[in-house]
């Protein structure tokens, strides 16, 4: 017989007797898994499925036949013949006497409704501890999302384990001996004061209290609990919403295949914006007289000097009155739709519809077009297909994980757990970027290369595969065409020469080259440092020639992965929010998909892609797009040099926007149209990693909003069209008849499963977490390389403009702010706009961290608070794009990818000078003390 091999060993059957029954369990499960399994509950404290077994509480003590002591349960595996016994007296005994020590260390008050202490203890009839009490530790109340409550604590080290093994934050330990040991955070700081990043793991695993929501709503019993999906970035996070008299007290990370019960601290403390009171609750139309204008100042508390209430009937007959006048007197290319990669597939679905069948062109897009727009065209490009190879926890397979353009820890920080696990089990992680992040400390290779460089680097890499014979050939020869022109153009990108160009030199970049190339299995995973250049499609096109000249995909722990940042910019995309494809990237120029959907929807339809955002802003400030319906997005603060956004808005003669808060954009609207939050709807979102996830409604919306499907659904029967949905399932039916990739996904799966992975094309097959396996889905089935150059930025730095302006997101925050500044927690934590320098630049501007900076471009200027990094390089400066008193879009420049047409947002020159106005915005969320004082000031 062949000898076993380790996995099949570590897997067979055992069979044992357990409280003198004979029961079989497995060789890799502990006593307590097994026990579980037959119905027997054992008492535990510090074990925690999904954690790494500890033993330290001896809560789950048993005793085994033949041995001195009792065994922890939770870190014994079973063994042929061995005779196992959980509830004899001499087990009985000793995990009481562990509960009532415990007991006796804690206060009688509780700090929550389900103390697993509390739990067990009744269970075991443990009375009153006989035992003295410790000295009481004081309440650590710093942290505006954590109450750390010590004199709960039993130092189980379930929150270290969270913290430092899952999340692999490393800001709990357990410090100091004796009586006076305890858990600490950092070196025994105040944990407000701590590198704590809030994600909130350390709450979730807590058993006693000792760590819980800050506001104590933990000790409020929820009316029910609703299973969702975060609304934030595109990892996906399966979630529970704990709800209470339409409010949602809590949220805690589920069992989901993206995050497995993880959560950070936008999906687990990022929801009572919901609640906000500048929420929309009635329809708004535009008062007679009062002029649009790009110099506005928004205060959603103060909204009735531009804005009078209006009943849904005449808020809906006005806006699709307008619209309609729009295309039958200026035609059907006069009008255009942003739609939102913040709500549902289905709402994307029949936004695009609407759009396409009802204003009668292709003049639809959404926010891609302005984080992955390019590399979605390179991918087209190479391999016909959007969407990653492989998903994000595929990291835990490969040997290799190159990693470039992107800061997961900020941007996908569930993600990052993944990545850090993969390092810390062995995965050699190479970081890629201008700016060094959090990453940095678990690489192998950080490669911290100059801004505006990435082609010349990654050619560097793909000179270095083709020149020492590390390409393969059999993938090569039978899975890809174009390779000669490649070869030929890598050929004077040597290391030796691109080293001073990039900033890493020749000998990194060979190593680099040589470890993707040789290992068993390489991923790479990039984000909007990559696409959001003039040059984003020829980045992302080096990436594809990465992977295709090492056959590097189309495997377990391999391919080619770009990070989503919004929650369902993928589901957006995949359901044809873009102007140049039907759903599922059928191009609107081929007659066969043309000709599908008109029979589908029954018109006929513009065979011509339409405009892209930023081309139909051009279009705007010229007087060819004359109305605009806008969902969900925020144009006036995402787009590039917003000061021209804001002016082609301006200029339009009718926009519908549809929102739940009166954003920069909605302040330009002439009517505004009151929609649901995430929670507040039933629908289907696709994360980062190609799954289908469903979302379900916790909670009523507020006044008269109405969901945004049903908007969309009122303003097409008023434009015209004979529609008549009434549920998002018949929505997404609809889509499964012209998305061939989700046609077997079922909404009955959905509500059963929660989550679907496509390609899913026949009614009950898996779904496909690895995809090019055997082929491309192009006509030949053959990926394609396309060589690319250098082309640098479209604007460098000069003696006028001496620095380089990077723009990105902050953890805390989301986009353009609209939700997340309006979020309790993440307000507080950060209130303030910040523009982050080395403390070299600062030291020669003569600033200090705290103070006050003005930041010029040729197109705008803005003033923040300086913020000391030195992981951002010497002559750049990183600023979020998220606030609305220092607006980044205000500087960055709108010259497009040719290709992708992205705007390059990632690059543009500057200059920093000290001082300037104080950056004041006091209608957001808690505000800050400052701001506070400074509005009562004005006021007296």
């Amino acid at each position: 017989m062949d000898r076993l091999s380790t996995a099949q060993a570590a897997t067979m059957p055992v069979e044992f007797k357990l409280n003198g029954k004979t029961v079989v369990g497995r060789s890799d499960e502990t006593l307590i898994e097994t026990a579980r399994h037959y119905g027997i509950e054992i008492p535990h404290l510090c074990y925690k499925e999904g954690m790494r077994a500890d033993g330290n509480c001896r809560a789950c003590v048993v005793e085994i036949k033949g041995e001195r002591v009792l065994a922890p349960s939770c870190c014994r595996y079973p063994k042929d013949g061995m005779e196992v016994t959980t509830d004899n007296p001499r087990s009985v005994a000793s995990q009481k006497m562990v509960l009532e020590l415990l007991l006796a260390d804690i206060p009688e008050k509780s700090y929550t409704l389900d103390s697993e202490l509390d739990h067990w203890a009744k269970a075991l009839k443990v009375g009153k501890p006989r035992f003295e009490s410790r000295h009481q530790p004081k309440p650590d109340l710093s942290h505006s999302a954590i109450a750390v409550n010590l004199d709960a604590c039993i130092q189980c080290t379930r929150c270290l384990r969270a913290c430092r093994e899952e999340q692999v934050n490393d800001v709990i330990g357990y410090a100091f001996r004796g009586e006076h040991s305890k858990i600490v955070f950092d070196l025994d700081d105040p944990m407000g004061n701590s590198t704590c990043v809030a994600c909130g793991e350390c709450v979730q695993a807590c058993p006693t209290g000792a760590l819980m929501p800050a506001r104590e709503v933990g000790k409020i019993q929820a009316d029910k609990t609703v299973d969702s999906v975060c609304p934030y970035c595109g990892v996906g996070c399966l979630l529970t919403y704990n709800v209470k008299g339409n409010k949602i007290l809590w949220v805690q990370g589920r069992e989901g295949p993206a995050n497995s019960k993880r959560l950070c601290v936008k999906g687990r403390y990022g929801f009572d914006y919901v609640q906000h009171r500048h929420r929309l609750t009635k329809p708004l139309i535009r008062k007679p007289g009062v002029k649009k204008h790009k110099d506005f100042s928004v205060d959603p508390d103060d909204w009735s000097q531009v804005f009078r209430e209006a009943s849904w009937g005449e808020a809906l007959d006005f806006a699709a009155n307008g619209l309609r006048d729009i295309r039958d007197r200026h035609g059907k290319k006069s009008l255009a739709g942003f739609g939102s990669a913040k709500g549902t597939n289905e709402e994307a679905y029949l936004f695009q519809k609407l759009v396409r069948t009802g204003f009668g062109s292709n003049n639809v897009d959404h926010c891609t077009r302005l984080c992955h727009a390019s590399s979605v065209a390179a991918l087209m490009e190479g391999i016909n297909s959007g969407a990653v190879s492989n998903q994000v926890r595929d990291v835990m397979k490969a040997e290799v994980i190159f990693l470039i353009g992107a800061n997961p820890t900020v941007n996908h920080p569930v993600a990052a757990t993944w990545m850090k696990n993969a390092a810390k089990a062995g995965v050699k992680l190479i970081v890629a970027d201008p700016r060094r992040g959090d990453l940095a400390r678990h690489a192998t290779y950080n490669l911290q290369f100059k801004a505006d460089t990435d082609v010349a680097l990654l050619n560097a890499m793909l000179h270095t595969i083709v020149e020492e014979g590390l390409a393969n050939e059999a993938f090569i020869r039978d899975r890809t065409s174009g390779y000669e022109a490649l070869a030929e153009n890598v050929e004077k990108f040597s290391p030796e020469a691109m080293a001073p160009v990039c900033g890493i030199d020749a000998r990194t970049i060979r190593e680099v080259a040589r470890l993707y190339a040789t290992s068993k299995a390489s991923i790479i995973m990039w984000g909007m440092g990559i696409s959001q250049h003039v040059h984003g499609t020829d980045n992302a096109r080096c990436l594809i020639a990465l992977a295709l000249c090492t056959g590097q995909i189309g495997k377990p722990g391999s391919g080619l992965h770009p990070l989503r940042g919004q929650n369902n910019v993928q589901g957006a995309s995949d359901s044809g929010l873009i102007p140049m494809f039907y759903p599922d990237y059928q191009r609107v120029a081929t007659p066969e998909a043309k000709a599908r959907f008109e029979k589908l929807w029954g018109t006929e339809l513009d065979p011509k892609p339409g405009l892209t955002v930023v081309e139909i802003m051009h279009a705007a400030k010229k007087g060819e797009i004359r109305g605009m319906y806008i969902m969900g997005e925020n144009p006036a603060m995402s787009d590039p040099d917003v000061d021209h956004a804001r002016e082609a808005l301006a200029a339009l003669d009718h926009m519908v926007v549809q929102d739940i808060f009166l954003t920069e954009t909605a302040y330009l609207a002439d009517v505004v149209l009151p929609a649901t939050a995430w929670p507040e709807k039933v629908g289907t979102v696709t994360n980062t990693d190609r799954m289908v996830q469903l979302g379900r409604k916790a909670i009523e919306p507020p006044g008269e909003a109405k969901e945004d499907l049903w908007l969309i659904n009122e303003l097409a029967k008023r434009m015209g069209l004979p529609w008549n949905y009434t549920h998002p399932r018949e929505v997404f039916d609809e889509m499964r008849q012209c998305m061939d990739s989700i046609a077997g996904i079922t909404w009955e799966r959905l509500e059963r499963e929660s989550s679907v992975t496509y390609p899913c094309e026949k009614e009950g097959d898996p779904g496909e977490p690895v995809v090019f396996v055997t082929h491309f889905p192009t006509t030949t089935g053959r990926g394609k390389f396309v060589p690319a150059d250098l082309i640098p930025a479209a604007e460098r730095p000069d003696d006028r403009y001496p620095m380089v302006l990077i723009t990105g997101r902050q953890l805390e925050h989301w986009h353009t702010g609209a939700m997340t500044r309006r979020a309790s927690v993440l307000d507080h934590i950060e209130p303030e706009p910040v523009a982050s320098f080395h403390p070299f630049d600062l030291e020669r501007f003569g600033v200090k961290a705290g103070e006050i900076v003005t930041v010029e471009s040729r197109r705008g200027r803005i003033s923040l608070y300086a913020r000391a990094d030195d992981g951002t390089p010497a002559g750049a400066v990183f600023i979020p794009f998220c606030y609305y008193e220092a607006a980044a879009n205000m500087l960055t420049n709108p010259v497009l990818d040719p290709v992708g047409k992205i705007p390059e947002f990632k690059y543009c020159a500057v200059k920093v000078t000290k001082g300037g106005p104080v950056p004041v915005h006091s209608s957001f969320g808690g505000g800050t003390l400052l701001a506070v004082a400074q509005k009562e000031a004005s006021k007296a």
